[in-house]
């Protein structure tokens, strides 16, 4: 098969409140999902599902926001001083503490 790799940055590397502030991403609880789906049964309702493919990758960084991380080891350059270079990132990748919350603030206007 084809082979894949994915990038992810060191999110554990990354320190609240100098990296980033909101990681919050409301999700729903199985509970909560049965209650729904028992009151739309009820009702004779129907319920949709969506499962969004790689969703943290579909989020944006907010104005002003800006995220460096170093290039994936095999990938690294190095500038004239010897040191090696970094990334800047221009969307949410794995990793990043506040992926989850990018991607559910370019969702929520779309459901609206």
């Amino acid at each position: 098969g084809a082979l894949k790799a994915r990038l992810c940055v060191q999110g554990c590397a990354q320190v609240q409140g100098v990296d980033y502030d909101q990681t919050y991403c409301a999700t729903m609880r199985p509970t909560s999902l049965r209650a729904l789906a028992a009151v739309a049964a009820s009702a004779d309702m129907s319920m949709r599902r969506w499962d969004f493919v790689a969703a943290y990758l579909q989020g944006d960084l907010q104005p002003g926001e800006v995220v460096y991380c170093h290039a994936p080891p095999g990938y690294a350059t190095y500038g004239a001083d010897g040191r090696p270079r970094i990334c800047r990132v221009e969307k949410p990748i794995y990793g990043m503490a506040q992926a989850g919350r990018r991607w559910q603030r370019s969702l929520f206007p779309w459901l609206k």
